[in-house]
């Protein structure tokens, strides 16, 4: 099974036509979702759209796809460009990622060490699907998280600028657990903004939402021919 973690902004993209909605509990927390028996589209941000980043059950979410028997994951995700050259409207494959929020585990009570990391074969197969559907995306990229719910200071972003080429509050959450739970996991970002610094322009956050729209035709075909691929 295929799973697809994305924004509610997907929930009318036409990949999921004949998916049921379901609402399942497990240790962690209640998820919303919808599926069929191949494919499973998870809103991290719930059905309305009301959970920002840093309330998201991140435990929840993937130990929900770990019982649904989901054997790959792909993100995806909007994130601000940290390099002038990455310009808003691309979309960017990460190869790696950083965390500055919280890190989140399953291993609160017992000593387990795991080595994060995003899984090169799913990566490959969507940067291959991107290809073949004539869509142009950055093929490698290091992805900084912070926690969020507010945008990082100008401060913030000098510093990230020189270590990593996009940031976000979500991907390396769900990167990491993910690979607790030894299912392959990789990412879509979609680049809507430049981060606060980069250039001149101020960042408005109506904006952003408006621009990370433009992107949606383009993710949809690239999310159907990812999923074709690995069936």
């Amino acid at each position: 099974m295929i799973a697809i973690i994305g924004g509610t902004s997907l929930l009318d993209l036409n990949f999921l036509e004949g998916l049921e909605e379901k609402i399942i509990n497990n240790a962690y927390g209640t998820v919303y979702l919808l599926k069929n028996k191949d494919v499973v589209f998870l809103p991290r941000h719930g059905r309305d759209r009301k959970i920002p980043p840093h309330k998201i059950n991140y435990r929840a979410n993937i130990m929900v796809l770990r019982d649904l028997e989901a054997e790959k994951i792909i993100g995806i995700g909007c994130a601000g460009s940290l390099k002038k050259e990455i310009t808003p409207g691309s979309i960017l494959i990460p190869d790696d990622y950083m965390n500055f929020g919280k890190i989140e585990s399953y291993y609160d009570s017992e000593i387990k060490h795991i080595t994060p990391s995003l899984d090169e074969f799913l990566r490959e197969r969507i940067i291959d699907s991107a290809r073949r559907s004539g869509i142009k995306v950055i093929e490698r990229g290091i992805y900084a998280q912070t926690l969020g719910p507010r945008l990082e200071t100008k401060a913030e972003v000098s510093f990230l600028k020189d270590y990593a080429d996009v940031v976000g509050m979500t991907m390396a959450s769900e990167a990491t657990l993910s690979k607790e739970l030894e299912i392959s996991y990789a990412c879509i970002n979609t680049v809507d903004n430049y981060a606060h610094g980069i250039v001149e322009e101020e960042l408005d956050f109506e904006k952003i939402v408006k621009d990370a729209s433009k992107n949606r035709e383009k993710i949809a075909k690239l999310i159907e021919a990812v999923i074709e691929e690995l069936r």
